[in-house]
């Protein structure tokens, strides 16, 4: 993979574009036009992270990720209960994103002039995104290159449908002024708009996220070192810039805005495009979304089979005999066990379709906490002496950044975990996120007790502060060698 297609591959699995389609509905009915800032909030906080996981994947350029960085941090049953939390996040996000999309996919093909938008049966969601997730895991079968090739026409797509629509709505389709983003429209919730806003942290939290996957493929892409730490950080950058740009243009262009925050429109985005663009321009974008969704659903299943294969190949995970093998250099069957458990997830939505945005909670979650366990075992390594020897370093900025990447995150995980403001809903379904990480972490916790998976593997772990000094150590032996030939060079030419 070059610089191009790992950039790519951390952007679509963030996905501007899907994440502002998804969440777009959900952030106006619940805070407003404000709820956009939240875009904001978690882009700086997500950066902050990111910067952290760069020093990591700089001094650890393999792949499986957060499961490795994990383990070379601090010890394989640390990594072990990190990676099952993870894994359960990027399991959920694959069915997700699929039903996300289902609505834009089924429309491209089904909307006529006359009926542009046509509600979706949630049996027809069910077999859109059963069949997204099919085609899919039978595209990544082929190999790293189709996944890099996907991703980065999906990525050239993604930009084109970003910023040209946004820009073309803020140019030419604006019916509101910009202070509206100041605005709640009536959305406080006893006079009091806070929990309101708190309420729709889920459209930033839900967007920034997916610049780890560059580090999971990092034994596909050359010098890795130097060009994860990049892709990384600019995923992070160019992905909240592009979603700002194109919920802002939503927003300005939206002819039925008080509607929308009212909760009756509950598929604006189409709307929008229809009454501004046109039925042929719909179209298009619809296709570009097509693209999308399928390129994000790509990077997650990649990610995830990938977080597999490296758990599969250290003797860490049930069946690692199975999910070590590879075929056409790709996890196939690490591939297969990831999407049949994400197929679960969407028969599931498919029989209680109110669930979708309560597994979506739990998602991020899940995600968010695995994030932190990273941010955490990086400062207690930082605080046991290790000095990043990587390619990349923060330097006299890393423990205020370190400090500031866990503070963020405390916060955002407490903000998901928080229950749900509707109180008509019962006290389980207001605590979904929260017990849907106790399931996790207790089957996780379970399993590390009783079959003692850390026992079995013989992989590095814990030598976070000896490798780096290791490197060091190299590097500077290599400077002295480079210096006395340039030396000795120097004598012979003066001879």
């Amino acid at each position: 993979m070059s610089l191009w297609s790992n950039l790519a591959l951390g952007f679509l699995y963030l996905s501007p574009l899907v994440s502002v389609v998804s969440m777009f509905a959900q952030g106006l009915s619940t805070a407003g036009p404000p709820s956009m800032f939240w875009i904001i909030i978690v882009g700086c906080g997500q950066l902050l992270v990111a910067l952290v996981f760069s020093e990591v994947v700089a001094q650890y350029p393999i792949a499986g990720g957060l499961y490795q960085w994990a383990r070379r941090l601090w010890n394989g049953q640390y990594a072990w209960l990190l990676s099952w939390i993870y894994l359960s996040c990027v399991i959920v996000a694959i069915a997700t994103t699929a039903i996300f999309g289902s609505g834009f996919v089924a429309n491209l093909f089904v909307g006529t002039k006359e009926h542009p938008v046509v509600a979706i049966t949630p049996g027809m969601t069910a077999c859109v995104a059963a069949g997204m997730l099919l085609l899919g895991m039978i595209l990544n079968f082929t190999g790293t290159k189709t996944l890099a090739r996907i991703a980065g026409a999906g990525l050239a797509a993604e930009l084109l449908g970003v910023i040209a629509v946004g820009l073309y709505l803020l140019i030419f389709e604006r019916k509101h002024s910009f202070s509206v983003f100041f605005d709640t429209m009536g959305t406080s919730i006893n006079g009091n708009y806070m929990p309101a806003f708190i309420g729709a942290a889920l459209v930033g939290l839900f967007m920034v996220y997916g610049f780890e996957a560059c580090g999971e493929v990092a034994e596909e892409v050359p010098n890795p070192g130097r060009q994860i730490p990049k892709a990384m950080m600019l995923t992070v950058v160019v992905g909240c810039g592009s979603a700002i740009f194109s919920f802002a243009g939503y927003v300005l262009a939206a002819p039925d805005l008080t509607l929308i925050v009212a909760g009756k429109v509950l598929d604006p985005i189409p709307e929008i495009l229809y009454h501004t663009i046109g039925f042929w321009g719909l179209k298009a974008f619809q296709a570009v979304a097509l693209l999308s969704f399928l390129a994000c659903v790509m990077g997650q299943q990649a990610s995830a089979s990938r977080l597999v294969y490296s758990f599969a190949r250290d003797n860490m995970f049930p069946g690692s005999a199975v999910f070590a093998k590879m075929m056409n250099h790709t996890p196939v069957w690490a591939n297969v066990a990831v999407n049949s458990l994400s197929a679960l997830l969407i028969v599931l939505v498919y029989c209680v379709p109110s669930s979708l945005f309560r597994i979506a909670g739990m998602q991020m979650l899940a995600g968010y906490i695995a994030f932190q366990m990273v941010v955490i075992a990086a400062l207690r390594a930082r605080a046991k002496g290790r000095k990043p020897a990587g390619s990349f370093s923060l330097g006299k900025w890393g423990l205020a950044v370190n400090v500031g990447a866990l503070i963020y995150g405390i916060f955002a995980c407490v903000v998901m975990a928080m229950p749900s403001n509707d109180m008509s809903l019962s006290t389980l379904d207001r605590w979904i996120a929260l017990v849907g990480i106790a399931v996790v972490v207790v089957t996780g916790g379970l399993y590390l007790l009783i079959a003692r998976p850390h026992l079995r593997s013989s992989a590095p772990e814990g030598d976070a502060v000896e490798f780096a000094d290791m490197i060091r150590a190299k590097a500077h032996e290599t400077h002295i060698a480079k210096a006395q030939l340039a030396k000795r060079e120097r004598a012979e030419a003066t001879v």
